[in-house]
């Protein structure tokens, strides 16, 4: 089988976490806080706060920007779920703006269209978080543009995009937004097994998610109500969780760090060799915009409806029981159970409900080779036949 994705793990990455077994921290030690550095001095971003998953970074980056009870926080429906539940992790009403249909990302104006209305309403979001699907960025430009029209904060969703740029800069900088959350899952880019992290320019946040992620503790007498009683001393100032990143994934991570840029030129390689291989199939290959440099984690292919005559489900069977992993990224997080119990409906997004009926991710990863390449299209164009 040829897998969707997969991590890419070489001796030097072994080492570093063998290091650390060897060492006498397994957790909150150095190696953490220097790959959150390295992360940071990478992406061009002040401060960078590492935990153990992307949805934990998105839960406390949340919270640091006050997204609570009776607010309203706006997301893409062309996501993970996690990147909607953590609105609601804080009390907070989810809500939904469609998607580009050339990108797949959140829309720039059919957010403004949104606001517009919330406005007239008076149901303005106290919070947006645009989703950079496939690891390609959204308009942040624009985005960034209306958050400070509109007065709302932003956390760019780039658990798809670390090593991606958008207008000349990294993804992780924090130009357009308030917080950038990245995964390391091990089918992204990097991997630190399980973990994630955030990045601001804003050092008071910064201050808020490193505290959140670990109890809401503080051991900095600046920040405590009282005078510290020894170096033992500490004070839980706000409810936070057990968040933290272990001194092996940090190690991991700082190690894959270092070969993140061949990761991602890799993947524009096999991104070229799949559009050279699919002109004449009968799909919609991914949209780059000019803006962006894409990360690349995913390649989406859309099934051309008016020339295929099987459904997407019949490709899909037919494509893993000839030994190629693909996988659907996603199902639109409305029409999810959960999300339908709270009131959304099918006809709520239909660009978002009209790219997932025809959407099929392809396997694309660091060493997937030509070969594989060239079996996964012979596959599906003989299937599409």
């Amino acid at each position: 089988m040829i897998p969707y994705g997969k991590q890419d793990i070489n001796q030097a990455d072994i080492d570093s976490v063998v290091s650390v077994l060897k060492s006498d921290f397994l957790t909150q030690g150095p190696q953490t806080p220097a790959f959150e550095k390295y992360v940071s001095d990478y992406c061009g971003a002040s401060s960078a706060v590492a935990v153990n998953s992307a949805t934990s970074a998105l839960h406390i980056a949340c919270l640091a920007l006050g997204l609570g009870k009776g607010d309203w926080m706006w997301t893409s429906p062309n996501t993970f779920v996690a990147s909607a539940n953590c609105g609601l992790y804080c009390g907070a009403n989810v809500d939904f703006v469609d998607i580009d249909p050339k990108t797949y990302n959140l829309c720039a104006e059919e957010l403004e269209k949104k606001l517009i209305q919330a406005r007239k309403d008076n149901n303005l979001p106290k919070l947006v978080i645009p989703v950079h699907f496939a690891g390609q960025s959204c308009n942040m430009k624009k985005i960034s543009s209306l958050s400070k029209e509109y007065g709302f904060s932003v956390i760019e969703d780039a658990s798809h995009a670390i090593g991606g740029r958008y207008r000349g800069k990294s993804i992780g900088c924090c130009q357009y937004s308030d917080i950038t959350v990245f995964s390391f899952h091990p089918v992204k880019i990097i991997t630190t097994a399980e973990g994630g992290l955030a990045t601001t320019n804003d050092p008071s946040l910064a201050v808020k998610m490193k505290s959140l992620r670990n109890h809401g503790i503080t051991r900095d007498v600046s920040l405590m109500v009282s005078a510290s009683e020894g170096d033992w001393y500490y004070e839980q100032l706000a409810l936070g969780f057990n968040y933290r990143m272990t001194e092996l994934q940090g190690a991991l991570g700082l190690s894959q760090m270092k070969r993140l840029d061949e990761f991602v030129a890799r993947r524009h390689e096999c991104q070229e060799y799949y559009d050279e291989l699919l002109c004449d199939v009968s799909v919609v290959t991914p949209f780059q915009s000019p803006d962006s440099y894409s990360s690349l984690h995913l390649y989406p292919i859309l099934l051309d409806q008016g020339q295929v005559n099987k459904s997407r489900e019949q490709v899909f069977k037919e494509l893993r029981a000839s030994g190629i992993g693909v996988n659907v990224h996603y199902i639109p997080v409305h029409m999810q159970p959960y999300y339908k119990d709270r009131g959304f409906k099918k006809g709520d997004f239909p660009k978002s409900e009209n790219y997932y009926k025809s959407v099929i991710s392809i396997p694309l990863f660091q060493s997937l080779t030509k070969q594989m390449q060239d079996e996964v299209v012979e596959t599906l164009g003989r299937i599409l036949e």
